[in-house]
């Protein structure tokens, strides 16, 4: 009995720790909560979980490989806010979508060059770069902070689109962690990415692109949060630029940390976006239905963030290659 239970126990991960929380969460939810097991709350649950993970996954990729992208959230914003911009003001829907498609790439490619071949550190890279798209898109590409999705348009219709009764960006969510967990999984570039993050220098010895690699990821990462903009706009037929001053970005990185993927680099992988994205859209759920304010649901997941942190220091430290890379 004694070597089963120590067995068991053996066996727990952040990643199983999280789910048998998120499981303890719902269930206290379910019971305690009116409403909260309608229809209406539990499609609102999955369609936030949906583009919170989107967003996680390509903040997961560029983790796994010892980075991290703050620009994110600028990028989702700023990017579909310049699209719908161009469309109100009578640009072809193809020419308007491949301008700002190619400039979103161009921002990824920017940050990867500066972080893998100017060794800045990303967090200083990425955070520079988000500031200075929120800047000058806001201040020379739109009048205002909300811009309205054009009425008919593609992305409008969008929005409507429902399964079975589902969002059709929960689908879409499903789709793209099907993608690009084939991709760590089973694809030479993938690999590539677990080999890097958990050791650059032998990655690099060994002839794996290391700085290609790096690059790759932060384009990934700037296309993923282009289309978590798009469907961002779809449900909510516009998209504001004030959430670039949100909490979304602090969201992000505990979805990836406290589901379980290491900030030191080369673990981790779409289960844990999964678990993440899930104990979070349930937990941010059951307190608004509580109402409790805005302020005190700040403070409880800084909290929850800075105690994930701390665990995953302990469950991944740092090596010295992390620490010369700077890179968290």
């Amino acid at each position: 009995m004694g070597g089963n239970a120590w067995t068991f126990l053996r066996n727990l991960n952040q990643e199983r720790i999280v789910l048998v929380v998120t499981v303890l969460i719902f269930g206290a939810a379910v019971i305690a909560l009116p409403g909260f097991l309608t229809a209406g709350n539990l499609i609102a649950i999955v369609r936030s979980i949906a583009v919170l993970g989107i967003l996680a996954l390509g903040m997961s990729v560029v983790i796994i490989g010892r980075g991290i992208d703050l620009s994110m959230v600028a990028i989702m914003a700023m990017s579909v806010a310049w699209y719908l911009r161009l469309l109100g003001d009578g640009m072809p829907d193809t020419q308007a979508f491949a301008l700002v498609l190619g400039g979103v790439l161009a921002i990824g490619l920017i940050n990867g060059f500066l972080v893998a071949y100017a060794d800045v550190p990303a967090i200083f890279v990425t955070l520079a770069s988000g500031s200075f798209v929120f800047g000058y898109v806001r201040s020379q590409l739109i009048p205002s902070d909300a811009v309205p999705v054009p009425e008919g348009h593609w992305v409008a219709l969008l929005g409507g689109v429902r399964f079975i009764g589902v969002p059709v960006e929960v689908y879409l969510f499903l789709a793209l962690a099907a993608v690009v967990f084939l991709f760590l999984r089973f694809t030479k570039w993938g690999r590539y990415v677990y080999y890097a993050g958990d050791n650059p220098v032998a990655a690099r010895n060994i002839g794996i692109p290391v700085r290609p690699m790096l690059v790759l990821r932060y384009m990934l990462s700037a296309l993923t949060a282009f289309i978590a903009g798009l469907l961002t706009a779809a449900s909510l037929h516009s998209i504001n630029t004030r959430v670039v001053n949100s909490t979304l970005l602090y969201d992000i990185v505990l979805v990836a940390v406290i589901g379980g993927i290491g900030l030191s680099g080369g673990k981790g992988g779409v289960r844990n976006v999964l678990v993440g994205a899930a104990l979070i859209g349930i937990m941010l759920n059951a307190m608004t239905i509580i109402d409790i304010p805005l302020l005190y649901q700040n403070l409880i997941k800084s909290t929850i963030l800075l105690a994930a942190i701390i665990v995953d220091g302990l469950l991944n430290p740092r090596d010295e290659q992390t620490a010369q890379q700077g890179d968290i």
